[in-house]
This record gives structure tokens, sequence and C-alpha cells, in this order.
């Protein structure tokens, strides 16, 4: 049975408000350990529970430990940045001929607007 089905079914189980709750901030804390039930626990530990949640929680971590479904571990979050690779001499130097191109572009560019405006200035 998968960690949700038991929550599922310790719902049933268990309808009054107090469990409605735990199992809500457990499934919040699940979305955030990737169903690492175990993790999930460590973070409430130091969040108030309602009262009479802990029967709730406690019956939670035996069945998910029965079942086999107690620590989860799905390895890195798919949708991470991957790391990042270590550039290669080819393209430094690629980069690098982009970078000393640019300078030049702009470096003429400044030159013909002078040229232009001393062109303009000096038949006056």
């Amino acid at each position: 049975m998968s960690l949700y089905g038991i929550i599922a079914d310790l719902r049933r189980e268990h309808p009054t408000p107090a469990a409605t709750q735990t199992f809500d901030l457990v499934v919040a804390e699940l979305g955030k350990t990737r169903d690492n039930l175990k993790e999930a626990v460590a973070n409430i530990e130091g969040k108030p529970l309602p009262p009479g949640g802990k029967p709730a929680l406690d019956e939670l971590v035996q069945r998910a430990r029965e079942e086999g479904v107690y620590d989860l571990d799905y390895g890195p979050d798919p949708y991470d940045k991957p790391p990042v690779e270590p550039l290669d001499e080819a393209t430094e130097g690629i980069g690098f001929l982009m970078a000393i191109s640019s300078v030049a572009v702009i470096a003429l560019a400044i030159a013909a607007v002078v040229i232009g405006l001393n062109a303009i200035f000096s038949s006056q």
C-alpha cells in the first residue's frame, strides 16, 4: 500500500478534527520532503500538534514502517538546476574572441561618430 493510501485509511478510521489536522500537516510536509515520511515527521516534531493528534501520527508511522514506506528515497529532485559544467578551452577561446570583436566594433563606432562630428564642425 502507498503512503497516501495509508493516510486515506487512517482519515476514515480517525475522523476527528485533531487527526484530520495532523494528517494535513503530514501531507504538507510530505510535499516538502519528496514523500519521505521520516523527514516529514522530523520536521513536524518541532511544531505543535493539535490535541489528540500524536496517537494518529504514531499510528501512521507504525503502519508506514510495516508497509516499508517510512523512509522512501527517490533520489535528487529532477526539477532542480543541473550542475554547472566546466568550460573547456575551446569555449573559453570563442568567448574571448567574441568579447574582443565586440570591443572592436564599439571602438569603430565611437571613431566614426568622432570623425563625423569633427567633419561637421570643421566645415562651418
